[in-house]
């Protein structure tokens, strides 16, 4: 790993999900819940339409941290407060948007703060992690 220094942007990435990836995640996950695939159970709960997990968009942000650090062993700690779900359209989807920031950083251990964004929203707030430096 190269020298860290606070305020530097680490790594980036943007997921594209869609309806499909929904699916997908709910047998992986077994969380069948129909918010999450279903327009009219959505709408009928009083939400805008059908959400993306809250555990996949937090999956989505922690993987672009492990994909810079290259062994997720590294990962101490990681935390986030839901702030919006990702709204996901059924024609058009969602992209999830990861910017992680080096925060701070002591003698074996580092925190990036993550910015999570879906449609220029800010989406997981408080979302850090700590990794053992290398």
């Amino acid at each position: 790993m190269t020298e860290l220094i606070v305020g530097d942007v680490i790594a980036e990435r943007s997921v594209h999900l869609t309806r499909e990836s929904l699916v997908r995640y709910a047998g992986a996950s077994g969380d069948f819940n129909p918010i999450h695939y279903r327009d009219d159970v959505a709408v009928a709960v009083g939400l805008p339409g059908v959400l993306a997990h809250g555990m996949l968009t937090m999956g989505i942000a922690i993987g672009t941290v492990e994909q810079w650090l290259g062994d997720p062993a590294r990962v101490l700690e990681y935390g986030v407060r839901f702030t919006r779900p990702v709204l996901v359209d059924p024609e058009t989807g969602a992209d999830v948007h990861v910017s992680a920031k080096i925060g701070a950083i002591d003698d074996d251990t580092a925190r990036i703060d993550l910015t999570v964004t879906a449609a220029a929203t800010t989406v997981l707030g408080k979302a850090q992690v700590r990794v053992r430096r290398a």
